[in-house]
C-alpha cells in the first residue's frame, strides 16, 4: 500500500518564518495572495494530492499510456483526476489573473509541484509542461498569440508541450535539425523529428499547443539560430 504525506509543518514553516517574515517580501510582490490563505490552500492541496492523485500513481506505473485508433489513452483515472485538477484551480494558481489565473506566487507554486510529483509524478508531468508554455507564451509571444492561448492555457481547457529533443540531440541543442520554412500568410511550415516529448499526445485536454524549437533559412549556427514556435495540434 503506498502512503504519501505531504509535509505541511516544514512548507509552511518555510514559508511564514524563512520566506514571508525573513526578508523575502520582493517574492510576493505583483501578487494579491493574502497569506490568511495560506494555510487553507496547502491544506486543499495535500488532501488532493493524498486522496486523489497517490491512489492512481501505481496505476500510471503499472497501466502506462496506450495508443488505439490514433489516439492516446492515459492511464486510468488520469482523465478523471485532471478535470478535478483545472476545476479545482489548480492548473491558474500561479498564473497571471490577466488570462484568468489565481496570481498566486510562484513560490507558492513550488510547494503545490512538490506534492504532486511526490504523490504521482506521471501525473504531475502533463500540467507541470502546461505551466512552463504558458511562461515561454506570455513572455515572448505577440499580444493577439497571447490572447488567443492563454486564456484556455490558464484553464487546463489546452495543454502545453515543450518539443527540444531530436534523434540526433538531447541537450545539446545546437544540433537542432527542424526547419521552419516562411509562408506567404506569415506563418511557418515545421518540418522535422521531434522525440521523447512530454505530453505530446493524450486525452486530458481538448487541445495540445505545441512550442517547438527550430530553425529558419540562413540562422546562425549552434543555439543561437534557434527559433520558437507555437504549434497547435487543432488550429483554434
Amino acid at each position: 500500500m503506498q502512503v504519501y504525506k505531504a509535509p505541511l509543518n516544514d512548507m509552511k514553516f518555510l514559508f511564514k518564518d524563512f520566506l514571508y517574515d525573513g526578508g523575502f517580501d520582493i517574492i510576493f510582490q505583483n501578487s494579491d495572495f493574502e497569506f490568511s490563505d495560506l494555510d487553507l490552500i496547502l491544506d486543499q492541496a495535500a488532501r488532493f494530492c493524498e486522496e486523489e492523485l497517490l491512489p492512481i500513481n501505481q496505476t500510471g506505473d503499472g497501466e502506462g499510456c496506450s495508443y488505439e485508433r490514433g489516439q492516446v489513452i492515459t492511464p486510468t483515472g488520469f482523465k478523471e483526476a485532471y478535470g478535478k485538477y483545472v476545476s479545482n484551480g489548480w492548473q491558474s494558481a500561479t498564473l497571471d489573473k490577466r488570462y484568468g489565473g489565481s496570481g498566486l506566487p510562484y513560490v507558492l507554486g513550488v510547494f503545490l509541484d512538490e506534492m504532486m510529483s511526490s504523490s504521482n509524478m506521471s501525473f504531475g508531468n502533463f500540467p507541470g509542461l502546461t505551466t512552463n508554455a504558458f511562461a515561454a507564451i506570455e513572455k515572448s509571444a505577440s499580444e493577439e498569440l497571447k490572447d488567443l492561448y492563454l486564456p484556455k492555457l490558464a484553464t487546463g481547457e489546452w495543454s502545453g508541450t515543450m518539443n527540444l529533443t531530436e534523434p540526433q540531440c538531447g541537450t545539446d541543442l545546437g544540433l537542432t535539425r527542424t526547419m521552419a520554412l516562411p509562408q506567404d500568410d506569415d506563418s511557418y511550415r515545421i518540418t522535422g523529428t521531434k522525440i521523447f516529448i512530454t505530453g505530446g499526445e493524450h486525452d486530458l485536454s481538448e487541445n495540445i499547443i505545441h512550442l517547438v524549437l527550430a530553425k529558419t533559412p540562413g540562422a546562425p549556427k549552434g543555439i543561437k539560430g534557434i527559433s520558437l514556435f507555437l504549434v497547435p495540434k487543432i488550429i483554434p
